[in-house]
């Protein structure tokens, strides 16, 4: 019998709380146990209720979304989706709250709310089933390299000095892309980044990134050179691809219908890498939920590139790196804070022509 997941919405909107408990008990699997206005009346209910999953607005009276989630983080974690205003403001309080232990993120919008709200429930559901699967506690800050790192089996993959990272991310990402990102020096391979994450989110994500990181992370545009020492973050809403021109490569940001449900998505960018850069590409898939970039994985092997997957220890949801693990397609298993180390290791051999 299919569990069910238990939901407490917490939103100051009496419209959207109703909204929300009806788009989730028309699931057979989720049940709104109950709804509160504000942070004080959701601590009562949570004690009460026992809810499994919380789904919870940053604005609101008496107490701040940030702050309860901080509270709630520290005394009873649990899986949380923030709900934030698509505005600038809005975005950088998301990337806090992810950052706090908020596992999901849906866009409130800001106006006709009755007309767009419904356009939003099948985004819903699949958070919601996502932060429920969520493992909390993952992505733990990265811990200093062991004087002394094992080998690594490479197979038919040899470093060469245009190599290029793709890295592929949905849940959990947002904080185990800043933990890697974090701890690459200065002098990197160029990296291409696709993060699961609304539109209005993308641009301010980098910007967080490029404050925590010695690389230099922009959100990408498109024909931008890729370069050393540089990470670009597809921007949501479009796709992001790899291509190679006379001097080097660069990207291409297109529009174009989902794929895996997803725009960006982690296939389109992988089977650009392999397209375009065949054996100089490393892939790195990540935690999140579904199975984006097991295909294109595929694809960069057969190309002779070189492909790593997040552990599921370390994953907050073990999805699209298990599909790749699972259908072979993974050429490591590591796990979050080995992922920088052998990046680097393998761009030192890209750069100085030593073995690993």
């Amino acid at each position: 019998m299919q569990r069910t997941v238990k939901i407490l919405v917490v939103d100051d909107s009496a419209m959207i709380r109703e909204f929300l408990r009806q788009v989730l008990d028309a699931e057979p699997d989720l049940c709104v146990v109950g709804t509160a206005a504000d942070p004080y009346f959701a601590r009562d209910k949570i004690k009460q209720l026992e809810p499994d999953v919380l789904t919870l607005d940053i604005e609101m009276p008496r107490m701040d979304g940030l702050t309860f989630l901080e509270k709630l983080m520290a005394s009873r974690p649990m899986p949380v989706v923030m709900f934030s205003k698509v505005t600038q403001q809005g975005a950088e309080a998301t990337l806090k709250a992810l950052g706090l232990g908020a596992v999901e993120v849906v866009s409130k919008p800001m106006a006709n709310l009755s007309e767009t709200l419904p356009g939003l429930a099948q985004e819903i559901v699949a958070k919601v089933r996502a932060a429920a699967r969520a493992k909390l506690g993952r992505g733990a800050p990265v811990a200093a390299a062991p004087a002394a790192e094992p080998s690594l089996s490479l197979g038919g993959y040899k470093p060469a000095p245009d190599m290029v990272v793709v890295i592929g991310a949905s849940t959990g990402g947002t904080v185990a892309l800043e933990q890697v990102l974090g701890a690459l020096p200065e002098d990197s391979p160029p990296l291409a980044i696709v993060q699961h994450l609304p539109a209005q989110f993308t641009k301010p994500f980098a910007n967080r990134l490029n404050q925590r990181s010695a690389i230099t992370v922009s959100q990408a545009e498109d024909h931008q050179p890729l370069e050393p020492g540089t990470a670009l973050i597809a921007p949501g809403g479009r796709h992001l691809l790899l291509e190679r021109g006379l001097h080097g490569f660069y990207t291409r940001v297109k529009d174009g219908p989902l794929v895996n449900q997803h725009k960006p998505s982690v296939d389109v960018l992988f089977r650009s890498a392999a397209a375009s850069a065949a054996g100089r590409a490393v892939g790195v898939i990540m935690t999140g939920m579904g199975s984006d970039g097991a295909q294109g994985a595929g694809l960069m092997r057969q190309a002779r590139g070189l492909v790593i997957a997040q552990d599921e220890a370390s994953s907050v949801i073990y999805g699209m790196a298990r599909a790749a693990v699972e259908t072979g397609q993974a050429d490591m298993v590591l796990p979050l804070e080995r992922v920088a180390a052998v990046i680097t290791r393998l761009w030192k051999q890209a750069r100085a022509g030593a073995e690993v």
